[in-house]
């Protein structure tokens, strides 16, 4: 049983891990990680309708590639953001703790010298 418990906790980190980090953050610019490149706006070519169909076709193709691309931004950077305040809120609870603790240290030994 123990066995199992271990490969199934195993198996959880390692699909979810990317979860974890979803971007990075490299001189003030988040980048998501795992949504691929970023697709390039097309241009419209009016040159000749040939052209323009092409152009038209190029920019349908483009905004469903940018439609995956923006939901999986927004993905990673809410998983990011889920993150960030987990971690902030579990570090402040510490503070408090180690304040707590302190306080009471204090008060204990401020009756020990009074005495």
């Amino acid at each position: 049983m123990k066995y199992f418990i271990s490969t199934t906790a195993l198996a959880f980190v390692v699909l979810f891990s990317s979860e974890l980090n979803a971007g990075s953050l490299t001189n003030n610019v988040w980048v998501p990680s795992h949504c691929g490149a970023k697709p390039e706006t097309p241009l419209v070519d009016d040159k000749d309708v040939d052209t323009y169909n092409k152009s038209v076709a190029n920019i349908n193709d483009w905004q469903q590639k940018a439609k995956s691309y923006y939901a999986c931004l927004v993905n990673e950077a809410n998983v990011d953001n889920g993150v960030v305040i987990e971690s902030a809120n579990r570090e402040q609870a510490e503070y408090k703790k180690n304040f707590e603790t302190i306080k009471v240290a204090l008060e204990a030994a401020a009756k020990k010298v009074d005495k």
